[in-house]
């Protein structure tokens, strides 16, 4: 039986370092490159599949230049308003989520980072635990690294999920606004910043209410 336990120990253990692996050299390609497909992609093309529909799948990946910096501005001042002074982990914000969470005895916040979230995006799932949350820090800590922080921005702008098959800030703009990305408002940026908690169910025109906030959240930042 130990011997058994040391060989799945083992096991274990080289499979976490290859996939380690492999998920280094990628963020390495990333510095350059887009993706061509990520994790969350992936597992909503099996979802489909699963039910019997068709993958639907709207990525453009496009870069800064061609995205609106007000986008870029509403998306830090809703998702992490510390995203330029910390290193991949906003611990005030984990510890709020830690203690939500606990007095609700399920998972229902994060407090991730858009570090945390380009990782997930790029190499893992939606699926909420702890496991996953687990091994998403070597990840986030090798995207700090690697990536430049206006990197880790482009790169999370351009493949997060906004709506149903919709991946990343030009197809966002497109199927919402019927315009491209660096032709979005400051009102447009901020509502579309609003749906991204819950992409799949929020709509822009539904998020005033939260699209206020950001855009106060916004002139606070100085952007």
């Amino acid at each position: 039986m130990r011997r058994l336990l040391k060989r799945l120990a083992q096991g274990i253990f080289f499979l976490l370092a290859f996939y380690y692996g492999l998920c280094t050299l990628a963020l390495l390609a990333y510095r350059f490159w887009f993706p061509p497909v990520t994790g969350v992609q992936l597992q909503r093309c099996i979802e489909s599949w699963l039910a019997g529909e068709s993958c639907r799948r709207t990525y453009l990946p496009r870069p800064r230049a061609q995205l609106s910096e007000q986008l870029a501005c509403a998306v830090v001042a809703a998702e992490d308003t510390r995203f330029y002074t910390h290193w991949g982990f906003d611990w005030e914000a984990l510890r709020e989520a830690w203690e939500a969470n606990r007095r609700q005895q399920r998972i229902r916040r994060g407090g991730s980072t858009l570090t945390q979230q380009l990782v997930k995006n790029l190499f893992m799932t939606t699926h909420r635990s702890y496991l996953r949350k687990a091994m998403e820090a070597p990840l986030t800590l090798l995207a700090e690294l690697l990536l430049s922080k206006e990197r880790i921005l482009t790169l999370y702008l351009n493949v997060v999920e906004w709506g149903p098959g919709i991946y990343g800030a030009e197809a966002a703009a497109r199927y919402h606004y019927g315009k491209p990305a660096h032709q979005l408002t400051r009102y447009e940026a901020a509502a579309l910043a609003a749906c991204l908690p819950a992409p799949l169910r929020r709509r822009p025109q539904q998020m005033g209410w939260y699209t206020s906030i950001i855009l106060e959240r916004m002139r606070l930042l100085g952007c």
